[in-house]
């Protein structure tokens, strides 16, 4: 079988908890692919399934201990072996992925079925910006045009438009043909605007709730706001999308599709069918193959820095992504 360097983790906590160690290589089943891991992102929800708070995380990662020894869920490789009726993929394919609540990314290797979330990458990018559309564009998407069902010509206003999330979400708006306005510090204003934002708003100056303008969707990328400070920002009909789940958005998810024109909505974009995500990993693939979607990488560390990297996210000021890789070089 051998072994390969991954992270573990046994117990809830802050980042210290990780631990570099050797455990067993995986080995393919019949439907299966092998991929030797290059790239895998550290997002967010990382660190609170790390953390296992808030409590309701743990639904995903396990009640008392993590479930699942080894995080990670966004990844690009190199496929190394395959299962003997695998028939889309064969050895040497370059591709990236989404393990999602199966983890498992923080490691040398994973097993992925063909028939996971899992594509061939992008021919231009790297394996550390391939990991990244997964981190992004896979959340980005299906809120923007399955939840929001943007529209060409709408407005559209993205909060936390500089993280990994966002930074998805203004390319994406901008492909769908929407004005999009992002709000993010000062600091990141030229990056924000570079990726397609008509108007930024530095929330360390203004309040973006006190806006006069109104806009058809209102995507909080990072779950700051709540419906009820957003909700003069909407225009009549319009759509509050939220990726952070609180009780507070279940109830008013359930009350706006009772009462008035405006909408609050979640949407799990994890827990979607394997088959959708792949299909969507083809659509980001030809996105970047086509110039208009372009990846953001904030930070890279190697392996063995995984502590570091999570410090990193903890913090909360990341600007797209951040990558851990696995010390070779990132070549396309």
């Amino acid at each position: 079988m051998g072994s390969m360097k991954a992270i573990v983790y046994e117990k809830y906590g802050p980042p210290g908890v990780l631990q570099f160690r050797d455990v067993d290589k995986p080995v393919p089943g019949d439907s299966e692919v092998l991929i030797k891991i290059n790239a895998v992102t550290v997002a967010s929800e990382d660190c609170t399934f790390r953390r296992g708070r808030p409590l309701i995380a743990r639904a995903a990662t396990g009640l008392t201990k993590p479930r699942t020894a080894i995080l990670g869920t966004n990844l690009a490789g190199e496929v190394a072996a395959v299962g003997k009726d695998v028939k889309q993929f064969s050895v040497g394919d370059a591709v990236f992925a989404a393990s999602d609540d199966d983890f498992g990314a923080c490691a040398e290797y994973i097993c992925l079925p063909e028939a996971g979330a899992l594509a061939v990458k992008p021919s231009n990018l790297g394996y550390a910006e391939a990991a990244s559309v997964c981190g992004g564009g896979l959340t980005a998407l299906p809120f923007l045009r399955d939840a929001g069902k943007i529209q060409r010509g709408q407005k559209v206003l993205v909060n936390g438009a500089s993280g990994s999330v966002g930074t998805a979400a203004v390319q994406l708006a901008r492909h769908f043909g929407a004005e999009v306005t992002g709000v993010c510090s000062g600091a990141n204003r030229e990056l924000v605007m570079s990726l397609g934002a008509a108007r930024v708003i530095d929330y360390t100056a203004e309040d973006f709730t006190r806006s006069a303008e109104t806009y058809d969707i209102v995507f909080d990328a990072v779950g700051k706001s709540t419906f009820t400070n957003c909700k003069g920002l909407l225009k009549p009909g319009g759509c509050y999308l939220s990726t952070v789940l609180t009780a507070g958005i279940l109830l008013q998810m359930l009350w706006t599709s009772l009462v008035g024109s405006k909408r609050a909505m979640i949407m799990f974009a994890g827990l979607r069918p394997a088959g959708e995500k792949a299909r969507d990993l083809v659509f980001l693939k030809e996105l970047a193959e086509a110039g208009a979607f372009k990846p953001v990488i904030d930070r890279s560390y190697p392996l063995a820095q995984i502590v570091e990297a999570h410090r990193y996210v903890d913090a909360g000021h990341k600007k797209g992504n951040v990558v851990v890789t696995m010390g070779q070089t990132d070549i396309s």
